[in-house]
């Protein structure tokens, strides 16, 4: 069996979202959910948006303002801070700065200019789309045929993305997972690993943030949903992103 993995520089970046680190304090950076928070206008990082460069810069100005001590700085007391200040990153913004790592490391150029903002009409948009393109990357922009191809299992490698669309009938948001490793057993992909960020409603104020999981595949001529998809231990419908999978147009998606 072989493995395939991102470059360095992305597994740093998921690394830093999922091991974020104050002195000797870590939690992974929350979930950030612009849906139920106003976030129009907002800084970066309380946008879902902020790299963790820009999330460290914030975090180090409010634990100042606040005379919190670094060195007395627990990782539960990290992620309230982060949490309370509602400073994370939503599921497009984390799949964004993986994949622009990505792409810079390949020498392929920054990845907002290599996307295609349709979603963006108009003037103003497009200009906005142009100053701002990690603000205007969402879901369904990754997921356009201008910006992204399907790419059958068989081909699958990782720094492809899995999309989750349309899921109305749950009233779920657009999802999207960056693949970071895959194994193969001579050619044929036979297990998947995935990063996201997301929040489930057993996490609880505090719980949510970075996930990983992992997709067995018996068949490459089968669907994807029906792999085997494990996170926290939990496989099945017991597993919300497998769910969430079934219920929502699921692509696995390759960045022109």
């Amino acid at each position: 069996m072989n493995t395939k993995t991102l470059t360095p520089r992305a597994l740093s970046v998921i690394d830093q979202y999922l091991h974020f680190t104050v002195g000797s304090a870590s939690c992974s950076i929350p979930y950030f959910n612009n849906k139920t928070v106003l976030a129009r206008g907002a800084l970066r990082v309380n946008a879902g948006k902020g790299s963790p460069h820009d999330i460290l810069d914030e975090v180090q100005t409010i634990i100042i303002k606040s005379h919190v001590s670094i060195a007395a700085l627990t990782g539960d007391a990290l992620k309230k801070v982060l949490t309370d200040e509602n400073i994370g990153i939503d599921c497009s913004g984390f799949a964004y700065y993986i994949l622009n790592a990505e792409s810079l490391e390949l020498k392929k150029g920054v990845l907002g200019k290599r996307i295609s903002f349709v979603r963006c009409t108009g003037f103003m948009a497009k200009l906005r789309s142009t100053l701002r393109p990690i603000e205007n990357c969402d879901v369904a922009t990754l997921a356009h045929d201008d910006n992204s191809a399907i790419v059958a299992i068989k081909d699958i490698l990782p720094g492809d993305i899995i999309t989750m669309l349309d899921n109305t009938e749950e009233g779920e948001r657009d999802h999207v997972l960056v693949i970071h490793q895959v194994a193969y057993q001579e050619s044929a992909p036979v297990k998947i690993y995935y990063s996201h960020a997301v929040a489930y409603p057993e996490d609880g104020l505090y719980g949510s943030g970075i996930k990983q999981g992992t997709i067995e595949i018996a068949d490459v001529n089968q669907p994807l949903t029906d792999a085997v998809w494990t996170e926290n231990g939990k496989q099945g419908d017991a597993n919300r992103i497998f769910l969430r999978a079934k219920k929502s147009k699921t692509e696995i998606r390759r960045v022109r």
